[in-house]
């Protein structure tokens, strides 16, 4: 066991699934960002900017709360190209069915951002140069992207999946382990990255703060 806490500032349950059965222990606390006013207030370029951008106002929308005093918080966020287009939440039927379509016998990138902020005091605020436990002070970021194949799909098969509401509300209208993971064909990376966050990404973020994955084994 372990005195480190790890907030996920995120609401995704495939982000928190994916903790637990990595055995990392952790909590969740929802940051209350506006994804499109941070966006349009960077006039972010490409995708994979965007992804390390929202991952980033999450983590530091989160890690001023009170709540976060003494814990390392990490933000996440994921988004999907396709022909250099960025592709967010459809949250609209019609959008979803547009995309699949699109992305039916094709392949795009999904790219999530990580961004990690250690809240811990450091030795030099709490004034104890020895303390082992102390914070480093950083705030850190990487992006993970995975290319992601997809299968030839007919019109009844995207309707039957719109029809689920799955492809609603995560990043380019598809999963890949849920439903959505039938249609995939191919992952070329990192296939945690698809899912929505990166074991080994955050193994390095951890590395930044001088903390090791395996401290937050439960």
């Amino acid at each position: 066991m372990t005195d480190l806490r790890l907030i996920l500032a995120s609401a995704s349950p495939a982000r928190t699934k994916l903790l637990t059965e990595a055995g990392i222990a952790h909590q969740v606390l929802v940051s209350e960002v506006d994804e499109d006013a941070v966006t349009a207030s960077y006039g972010v370029t490409d995708p994979h900017d965007t992804a390390l951008l929202l991952a980033r106002a999450k983590a530091e929308a989160v890690a001023a709360l009170p709540a976060t005093d003494g814990a390392l918080v990490l933000g996440c966020d994921s988004v999907f190209e396709l022909d250099g287009e960025p592709y967010g939440k459809p949250h609209e039927p019609e959008i979803a069915r547009e995309r699949l379509r699109k992305m039916s016998g094709r392949h795009g990138v999904l790219h999530t951002g990580h961004w990690l902020v250690d809240c811990r005091a450091t030795a030099f605020d709490a004034e104890d140069p020895e303390n082992d436990d102390a914070g480093s002070g950083a705030t850190v970021g990487a992006v993970a992207s995975a290319a992601v194949h997809f299968a030839q799909l007919s019109d009844a098969e995207i309707d039957a999946y719109v029809a689920t509401g799955e492809p609603l509300h995560v990043a380019g209208s598809f999963t890949i382990d849920s439903l959505g993971g039938a249609f995939i064909e191919r992952v070329d990376g990192d296939p945690h990255a698809v899912v929505g966050l990166s074991v080994s990404t955050l193994r390095r973020l951890l590395a930044n703060a001088n903390v090791q994955i395996t401290d937050l084994w439960n």
